[in-house]
Formats: C-alpha cells, structure tokens, sequence
C-alpha cells in the first residue's frame, strides 16, 4: 500500500479506516489525515495497545487494502 497515495486520497479512503477502526473520532481522522506514523499513534490512544500491536494491525489492513485506487 502506498501511503502517499492514501495521504492524497484521504477523504476517499478514511472510511475504511473508520469501517477498520471504530474508536477513531472524527478528531483522530483529521489529525491522521493519511498518515501512517499518526495512524500508529492514534490507534495506541484509541484502543490502548502498543506500538508493535498497531504496527500488525495495520500491517494486516495493508494486506487487505494492497490493491486500493482511488476513484477519479
């Protein structure tokens, strides 16, 4: 997955992120705003685990997402 692509495509995407990750506030998607580093941080807030849990979560969302596009 390409996060530069994310980042550009946020608005697009962050509905799977929300779908992924319930907790996340409308507060924690802004301040993500397609960044993965912030994602890592917010998810450890949110759900009280470690970075190396978030890390795999979001490693795992990878894999699932690996083929994402934005619509033009």
């Amino acid at each position: 997955m390409n996060w530069d692509i994310v980042e550009g495509n946020w608005k697009q995407f962050k509905g799977k992120v929300r779908a992924r990750w319930g907790n996340l506030s409308d507060d924690h998607l802004e301040v993500i705003a397609g960044k993965r580093v912030a994602l890592v941080g917010k998810l450890q807030e949110a759900y009280g685990i470690t970075k190396g849990e978030a890390e795999q979560q979001i490693k795992r969302f990878e894999q699932l997402n690996k083929d994402y596009r934005p619509k033009s």
